[in-house]
């Protein structure tokens, strides 16, 4: 039997400088060299040692201003010439950091839902997020997983089957009744570990936010809070946009060389997707518990806020009477609590009336506060800054009520009303009382 023929190699070539390109724009290329050489020269100019460059060619793809290109000697080119006029297949000389990543990665599949149970009781934001969950994972090919932590909720497990997922990871313990970060941080620990998710999403609740941040750095992986979008690229990255520079820009990132991929989304950002009964699925039941011992946090008592007679939850409020800074004063928004009467809706603010001491912070919208998706949202003498947008731009109807007609708030409004809230408000308030009173 003869040998085989090797396949012929491609040359890989050692990066070069090109002259007046540079832009010294921080060491880029610098950093993202794996043997360390390319040295900065006083000018912010690199200096690459071609004897230790193995042409991996991350610094000329790292490189804003395409200042660094491979150089091929005259028989490199030769061989490339006759490469590409061979029929002979050729042999890429793969980078071994580069192929060790891929194959990491590429252990990893599936897509993750954390379902955020309070005594038995789901957060509506688990299931908002089997929603956009399902789109990532039809995108990637892979399952929609439902991972559900508590005690004697198996329940839930049928629940998110209702709501798209195809599989329920389910730890049942009396350790896990009550939330405790500690014990939900191993248990989920532990299922990834075993059985290695690609992306994980949670709320970003009190909770979502405190898990999620102490799972990513357990795992060692990146976290994005408070995404307002989610896609997949073309290489199974996760791209995870959210507001940055104070709500000024949206930013998309990803995480390319970690996983699981996770991100925290805020309540009623992404749609409710449709309750199908009769779904069903494969619930996982792992036996995994932890010791009570080594628990050092205990529950005493829970404590919800709507308990309280002043609590309001504005986040499932179908009509949302929000005011702002033009309100002039706290007792003006007894205006907007006579229209909300009317409508059987809530009192919402913007940042600047919360911070001015006119509303409790449990009925800010915003960035900073809550993110809102009523049927109809009226803006009263609010502005419109991109922080408060952001909470309330998917509401179903917007109406504004401001006296500058160049507002930012009527630029997403659907209906708007350039005039004194003082006199409009009332206005509308009389004429729903009008109107109620002729139905009856």
């Amino acid at each position: 039997m003869s040998d085989q023929i090797p396949k012929p190699k491609k040359p890989r070539g050692v990066a070069r400088l090109l002259d007046g390109k540079c832009i010294a724009c921080g060491a880029r290329c610098q950093s993202s060299c794996p043997v360390n050489c390319i040295e900065m020269a006083d000018t912010g100019e690199p200096i690459v040692a071609t004897t230790k460059c193995i042409g991996c060619q991350k610094c000329v793809k790292i490189c804003p201003a395409v200042a660094i290109e491979m150089y091929f000697t005259p028989e490199e080119q030769q061989i490339l010439a006759a490469l590409a006029a061979s029929s002979v297949p050729v042999e890429d000389d793969i980078d071994p950091e580069a192929a060790a990543l891929a194959q990491k990665l590429a252990e990893y599949r599936g897509v993750w839902v954390f379902v955020e149970q309070t005594e038995g009781e789901a957060a509506k934001v688990s299931w908002e997020l089997l929603g956009v969950g399902a789109g990532l994972a039809a995108t990637l090919g892979v399952e929609l997983c439902a991972v559900v932590i508590g005690e004697h909720v198996e329940s839930l497990c049928h629940e998110a089957f209702a709501y798209g997922a195809t599989k329920a990871f389910l730890l049942d313990a009396p350790v896990f009744k009550n939330y405790r970060t500690e014990a939900y941080v191993e248990g989920c620990c532990h299922l990834i570990e075993a059985h290695k998710p690609e992306v994980i999403l949670m709320g970003a609740t009190g909770m979502g936010r405190d898990l999620a941040g102490a799972i990513a750095t357990r795992v060692a992986t990146g976290l994005t809070a408070d995404c307002t979008g989610l896609a997949i690229d073309d290489k199974r990255n996760l791209m995870q946009t959210r507001p940055a520079f104070g709500g000024n820009i949206m930013a998309t990132i990803m995480c390319d060389k970690f996983r699981p991929q996770m991100s925290t989304v805020r309540p009623n950002v992404m749609p409710m997707p449709e309750r199908r009964e009769g779904n069903s699925g494969e619930i996982i039941r792992d036996p995994f518990t932890v010791p009570e011992d080594s628990v050092l946090t205990k529950v005493i008592e829970i404590i919800r806020d709507s308990h309280g007679k002043a609590g309001v939850d504005i986040t499932g409020a179908e009509f949302i009477i929000s005011g702002g800074r033009g309100m002039m004063g706290p007792e003006n928004f007894a205006l907007l609590q006579e229209l909300a009467d009317e409508l059987d809706g809530v009192v919402g603010a913007s940042r600047s009336a919360v911070d001015a001491g006119w509303m409790p912070g449990d009925r800010q919208v915003g960035q900073t506060g809550k993110t809102v998706r009523p049927k109809i949202y009226i803006a009263c003498g609010i502005s419109g800054a991109i922080q408060h947008l952001v909470g309330m731009q998917d509401s179903d109807l917007v109406i504004a009520i401001n006296r500058d007609s160049a507002a930012p708030i009527f630029e997403v409004a659907t209906y708007g009303i350039v005039g004194d809230l003082f006199q409009v408000v009332p206005a509308l308030t009389a004429k729903i009382r009008e109107l109620k009173r002729v139905d009856k």
